[in-house]
């Protein structure tokens, strides 16, 4: 299309311009040559690049600085994309299962009607994603496991989103300075027709007018700047006169003293520079921040799906103790008292019941709002993440009832014997219950939040070093020139004129500049103490998690024998009912104290796997993939405090 549209302009010269009005000059090759590339030129920077071609230029500037970022950042790379697939699981519920929605803009940008005037028509255009699709049928709840959810989180969460395109619009502001030392071309043209008809005779003039403009800075603080302005045709009638004009205009400043040298010069660079590391590194702690409580989340619910389990089953306990009640007073066997208590534990056991389901649908809806989807969907998390871990607490019962058949043979101690109190020992401890030392120095030396505040520190030193020049006088040079077309239609460089110029400005009012000066030494103080805040904070995470990791592994130890002792207690309590030797208040209290240590159990199964997670994510250990999968820490060995 461009060289069809030159063709035609240059037609259009020839043929009307140029012949028809016999400007001789005109055949002269370097200016010929000269105007068409003037002209050309013009035509070019006016626009003549889509507003399509625009934006890929620019996505693909971003994704060159972003993937050079990501190894200098990361020591790797992985695929970024800061475009939103369009089928994400979100938008397949909305239509899957017929879920109402109150705009096409909930669907997505791709299916919005094309406004006027809108530059591309084919964006945004409809992207799929590599990963699997997750079936939905409309009249059934989709499945997640937990590895669905993490993915579903990574393409459907709105915030997630938000933080990829911060590193996107980082790498677009870096582009953005680096222009400021590229070669910067400008032109213009002008083309005007006058009509004098004020005389004795009309004098029509036609006038066109072209030039361009190159201006390039360097790091050192050294401006160019150079014009070259061509009058391409300048008639007058009726006599016809024609005249020639090229001119060069250069010019050079460079300053001496304040702005000078490239640390000033080149700071706005640097600092966009590392702001897209600190992009990068705050995207990916983000991500394992994302990830931890994604699936803090998913196991949460699924602690609660299995309170429901337990509510149904303590539920349906008391019921039947109800109803055994009634029989017993009917016989005569049970007082009327007794009898109320069986009954308002059964009105007390589903009133427990109804308030797990509904804590389960509220915490469900919450889960589902984290990672992006509608909270009306249909939605149903896999228990096996909770089985297998809930497998191990299986595991420490059987060995537990073990214990007590082999104990029952042991002599009890005399009740005034000296009692020893046994703090928690390393025996079963997991994994990641590293010595509080190697955690923290490993937290200390991975963590990206901290490399960031640590970098901010230098940051603020180099501003203290830009204000403080901001204070010192302004002293430069200026050399200009300017010198125009000779009699041979070449630029005469020994006649033009030329001028140097010593630039000073003396310092006068500083107000504005000291109290900046002043302001840059309190925030680099003030990024020195968020660096000692947040290493105080990372140190108590630590320490909190490890203590959590312990407590948990006690309580799954404590809460598996209440779970033996509460299932015998049970047993136990209604055949002393049966045989008269025991009251309605035992079978209630021993059929409650299940229920609570089924609970607990539970919940600690679910907190030890959590503060594992929680752990690796504060010690920066936890990697976090393009798609929201993760690969958690392996300490090799523990050994003498070291994790090898």
């Amino acid at each position: 299309m461009k060289r069809n549209v030159f063709k035609e302009v240059r037609r259009v010269d020839w043929s009307h311009g140029i012949h028809g009005l016999g400007l001789r000059w005109w055949a002269r090759p370097t200016l010929r040559l000269l105007s068409l590339c003037l002209l050309n030129g013009l035509l070019i920077l006016s626009g003549c690049r889509t507003a399509a071609e625009h934006r890929e230029e620019a996505d693909n500037v971003a994704a060159e600085i972003i993937t050079q970022k990501q190894g200098e950042a990361l020591g790797r790379t992985e695929p970024f994309s800061v475009e939103r697939p369009s089928d994400i699981l979100r938008r397949r519920l909305l239509i899957g299962q017929d879920l109402p929605y109150s705009s096409k803009a909930s669907l997505g940008t791709d299916e919005l009607e094309t406004i006027e005037y809108w530059p591309e028509p084919n964006y945004p255009y409809v992207t799929y994603s590599a990963d699997a699709n997750v079936p939905i049928d409309p009249n059934q709840s989709v499945r997640l496991s937990l590895i669905d959810a993490l993915q579903v989180g990574a393409r459907n969460s709105n915030d997630y989103q938000s933080r990829k395109e911060d590193v996107f619009r980082a790498a677009l502001d870096l582009d953005l300075e680096r222009n400021t030392f590229r070669n910067i071309f400008f032109g213009q043209g002008e083309s005007t027709v006058n009509s004098d008809a004020s005389g004795d005779t009309t004098a029509n003039m036609a006038r066109n007018s072209g030039s361009a403009d190159l201006s390039r800075t360097f790091e050192n603080g050294l401006a160019i700047s150079g014009a070259l302005a061509l009058d391409l045709v300048n008639l007058l009638r009726p006599d016809w006169s024609s005249s020639r004009r090229l001119v060069g205009d250069v010019s050079l400043t460079l300053p001496l003293l304040r702005g000078a040298g490239r640390h000033i010069v080149r700071e706005p660079l640097t600092q966009a520079e590392r702001n897209v590391i600190y992009a990068i590194w705050d995207f990916e702690r983000y991500k394992r921040v994302f990830a931890v409580s994604v699936a803090s989340q998913y196991l949460s619910v699924l602690q609660q799906v299995e309170e429901v389990k337990n509510a149904d089953d303590n539920y349906g306990r008391a019921i039947r103790t109800a109803r055994r009640s009634r029989r017993l007073a009917e016989a005569g066997r049970l007082s009327q008292v007794e009898l109320d208590q069986a009954v308002q534990d059964e009105l007390r056991s589903r009133n427990s019941w109804i308030s797990a389901r509904e804590r389960l649908k509220g915490s469900l809806d919450a889960f589902k709002r984290t990672v992006g989807l509608p909270t009306d969907a249909l939605i149903e998390l896999d228990r096996t993440d909770l089985e297998q871990l809930t497998s191990r607490a299986d595991e420490v019962i059987n060995e537990l009832i073990e214990q007590q058949n082999n104990a029952e043979s042991e002599e009890t101690p005399p009740a005034d014997a000296t009692v020893v109190l046994e703090p928690p020992t390393r025996e079963g401890a997991g994994p990641f219950e590293l010595q509080e030392l190697v955690a923290i120095n490993l937290a200390l030396e991975k963590r990206l939040d901290l490399r960031v505040a640590d970098g901010r520190v230098y940051d603020a030193q180099r501003q203290v070093v830009v204000r403080a020049d901001a204070l010192r006088v302004a002293l430069g040079v200026r050399v200009a020139g300017v010198t125009g077309q000779g009699e041979d239609d070449v630029l005469r460089f020994d006649n033009g004129s030329y001028s140097g110029s010593l630039l000073l400005d003396l310092p006068r009012d500083r107000t504005a500049e000291r109290n900046a000066y002043r302001e840059s030494l309190i925030s680099f103080d003030g990024a020195a103490r968020n660096v000692q805040a947040l290493e105080d904070q990372i140190k108590l995470s630590i320490r909190n998690e490890l203590r959590a990791l312990l407590e948990s592994r006690e309580t799954v130890n404590i809460q598996a024998l209440a779970v033996v002792l509460a299932e015998k207690r049970v047993t136990m309590s209604n055949l002393f009912l049966e045989a008269g030797r025991a009251q309605i208040r035992d079978v209630l209290e021993a059929q409650q104290a299940l229920l609570s240590a089924r609970n607990s159990l539970t919940a600690a199964v679910v907190s030890y796997r959590v503060a594992e997670l929680e752990l690796q994510r504060d010690m920066g250990v936890l990697q976090v993939d393009e798609r929201g999968l993760w690969q958690e820490y392996e300490p090799e060995e523990i050994e003498h405090g070291e994790a090898k």
